[in-house]
């Protein structure tokens, strides 16, 4: 029908009619973000306060040690740091790099029979360590590398805030060492001059500092004409441990590792010549990495944990036999459960103690710089055999886009290094009837 001359348009059929839908849309949108805002800012207070609560009793501030205490650590922290760094540093066997010992922790205290879990780590990547230090009850060692001087400065004054602001618990669990250039000499920082440890005022604030620092991915990628010793560090950082645990700064061992390594060991679970594999995994990025194996199997069924290196290298850890270990009874004490004969390229994460060798330091930077020691333990004769309950887990999935633009590269030129180290090893174990 004809609208009538003159009449009124139909209710939001016109210009002021659409307006206000607009408006109400509009308004209706500014709320539902106001909303999300508020929700996301009470999320972000309640993490904040879990970490501060965590962090709090882990690392407690320095007003919680006592003033004479703290300056007691300060001085004895300072002190350390001052007599290692005057003697210059050791140049490893290249000539390429300078190696700082110990310039946080004493060796000395450390219990012969305790394992020890050693890993490595760029300054990008050193904030895992508070991570490690609340999930691994025992004596940790960390070998730091600085590519730059400014890097080595800054170590050097993060492993002095260590030891100063820090408990004596911390203290007495946790080994620094310091590797850089060989022309990268590092420094005693002075706590009196402005710049990072100005802004520390205690444990929870180093920690703080280091989490900033971290990265994801693309670890590799350093200093122009710098190579990431990743072998020399390894090494660095299990000198003197009857048993060791070697790990990346980023894989998280299951809860209660440490005291169930402890007991099997004291029990005679762990003789020379065997090596004890954890399998390892990967969690999606976010998501809160699992304690004991019964979340790890819940995860894996909701697709936020998978095999380590699934994407990447299956073969790299298939020999592990996922399926076996997920099938095994839950519970129970630590354990060797099964034994599992190595094959090229598997990288088994493990526990040994004895005369292991060492890392082979002419691998650096991406490619066989792992697998040429497990390499070289199955021809010295080791067993590798699978624990039952523990586990390790990288935290974010292992994407190909992670890793910088020379990886390739440097995977060829070490693969052709691994040619030639598996003929030495013919060499160095000429009645052994194995071979890589």
């Amino acid at each position: 029908m004809a609208k009538a001359p003159g009449s009124a348009p139909a209710a939001g059929g016109g210009p002021a009619g659409r307006c206000s839908a607009y408006k109400l849309a509009l308004a209706a949108l500014l709320a539902v973000a106001l909303l999300q805002f508020v929700y996301l800012s009470l999320l972000a207070g309640l993490h904040g306060h879990e970490q501060r609560r965590r962090y709090g009793q882990l690392f407690p501030g320095g007003a919680a040690l006592g003033a004479g205490l703290q300056r007691r650590a300060a001085e004895s922290a300072k002190e350390q740091l001052r007599a290692v760094l005057a003697a210059g540093g050791a140049l490893d066997a290249s000539g390429d790099y300078r190696v700082y010992r110990h310039v946080l922790g004493d060796p000395a205290r450390r219990p012969r029979d305790a394992p020890l879990l050693a890993t490595h780590a760029s300054l990008g990547n050193l904030g895992h360590v508070g991570t490690l230090l609340e999930r691994w009850a025992g004596p940790l060692a960390v070998a730091v590398f600085a590519a730059r001087p400014d890097e080595a400065q800054l170590a050097t004054v993060l492993s002095y805030a260590l030891g100063a602001l820090c408990t004596q618990a911390v203290r007495e669990r946790l080994t620094m060492h310091l590797v850089c250039p060989a022309r990268a000499e590092a420094a005693v920082p002075d706590p009196r001059q402005p710049g990072e440890f100005a802004r520390l005022g205690s444990c929870r604030d180093v920690f703080s500092s280091l989490g900033a620092r971290s990265r994801a991915g693309r670890n590799y990628a350093l200093a122009a004409n710098v190579s990431y010793p990743n072998n020399l560090l390894r090494n660095v950082a299990r000198e003197g441990a009857g048993h060791a645990l070697v790990l990346d700064a980023d894989m998280v061992p299951s809860e209660g590792l440490w005291a169930g390594l402890l007991e099997l060991l004291r029990a005679g679970g762990a003789a020379a010549g065997r090596a004890l594999v954890l399998p390892a995994f990967e969690i999606r990025r976010g998501v809160r990495v699992p304690r004991t194996k019964v979340e790890l199997l819940r995860f894996l069924k909701m697709g936020h944990v998978r095999p380590f290196y699934a994407e990447l290298c299956p073969r790299c850890q298939a020999p592990t036999n996922y399926s076996r270990w997920l099938a095994l009874p839950l519970g129970g004490p630590l354990r060797p459960a099964y034994r599992v004969t190595w094959q090229d390229p598997w990288e088994p994460f493990y526990v040994a103690g004895g005369a292991v060798p060492a890392y082979d330091e002419r691998f650096r930077q991406y490619g066989f710089n792992r697998i040429s020691q497990a390499c070289e333990l199955h021809v010295a004769g080791y067993e590798f055999e699978v624990l039952n309950e523990a586990f390790l887990v990288h935290q974010g999935f292992k994407m190909p886009g992670d890793f910088h633009p020379q990886k390739e590269a440097e995977n060829q030129r070490n693969k052709i290094l691994f040619r030639q180290f598996k003929q030495e090893l013919k060499l160095k174990y000429p009645d052994s009837p194995r071979r890589c």
